[in-house]
């Protein structure tokens, strides 16, 4: 069983309060099909420039990540990100943006990608994200991330899409953006309410909420000591809880609970490196000791 994934393909330029780092293998896609790839196998559509790295698209294919539906646009130039996090690691301010080819960005599924089963629409334009559901008819599973900017410009596309998800992943400011509400729990309920089936809220290190048709819980984040940079971790948490789901091939209440642990499991490694660094260091057997840790510290 594969996983179908559509979203960004990036350089990442990350400095922190000790330490900057240029040219990081980053977007949004990218972090998903590598956390995903330690349970399933992954086929990544998304597009770059000429600009980039042939060793970023091995580093990939070495995952067991199909790439044919990565489109290299000659002359083009890859999407690149610049950013600044405060000390607390939590708060971070954009300082560049430069969405060159993926501003243009119109996917066109290759035929063999077309049957996947669960999809995952990682952050991106509303729009785009609905055109490509056009071209998966026989999806069993399909979720989507989002952002304060689609919510803000473009509120018409995501309300159409919104009608069409099983689930939805958001950060805590953006559900509260999206409905208008403060509280979480009121937020998740309204979300709901405008189509998806189930909506994961994400709280950075407080873990995440699960809004589903018969019960709502919070799950806490694994206590990392060590916070190297937070790039991707939500991509990574996605990619952990939707890799799961896909190699199980299911989605009942029990199997979302365990996926979205191992969501939180896998954005815990990815939060201790630059960019995929830490995520390329671990493999599956580190993944479920660490598991075992956070079943073991949610007994009581």
């Amino acid at each position: 069983m594969s996983l179908l994934v559509v979203g960004s393909v990036a350089i990442d330029n990350v400095e922190t309060p000790t330490e900057r780092r240029d040219n990081v293998l980053g977007g949004s896609a990218t972090h998903f099909s590598i956390a995903a790839s330690f349970f399933t196998g992954v086929r990544l559509v998304g597009v770059v420039g000429d600009d980039w790295p042939q060793q970023h698209t091995e580093l990939l294919n070495g995952r067991g990540i199909d790439t044919s539906g990565l489109q290299i646009v000659p002359g083009g130039k890859t999407f690149t990100w610049t950013g600044r996090y405060e000390p607390n690691m939590n708060d971070r301010e954009t300082l560049d943006v430069q969405l060159n080819v993926f501003g243009e960005f119109d996917p066109k599924l290759p035929e063999s990608y077309r049957s996947a089963k669960y999809v995952f629409l990682a952050n991106g334009v509303p729009g785009v994200q609905s055109k490509v559901l056009e071209q998966v008819p026989g999806r069993r599973l399909v979720v989507a991330d989002t952002m304060d900017l689609w919510i803000n410009i473009m509120r018409a596309d995501l309300d159409a899409l919104l009608k069409n998800l099983d689930g939805l992943v958001l950060n805590d400011s953006e559900a509260k953006l999206l409905t208008g509400s403060q509280n979480l729990v009121a937020a998740g309920r309204a979300v709901q309410r405008m189509g998806p089936k189930f909506v994961v809220i994400k709280k950075g290190e407080h873990g995440a909420m699960f809004f589903g048709e018969h019960e709502t819980y919070v799950l806490p984040a694994y206590p990392t000591e060590r916070v190297v940079d937070p790039t991707g971790a939500g991509d990574t948490f996605a990619g952990g809880m939707m890799g799961y789901l896909t190699e199980q091939d299911s989605f009942d209440a029990e199997t979302l609970k365990t996926a979205m642990a191992y969501g939180i499991v896998a954005a815990s490694f990815n939060v201790e490196g630059f960019g995929t660094e830490r995520m390329q260091q671990i493999n599956r057997e580190d993944i479920e000791k660490r598991m075992g840790d956070y079943r073991k510290m949610l007994s009581f």
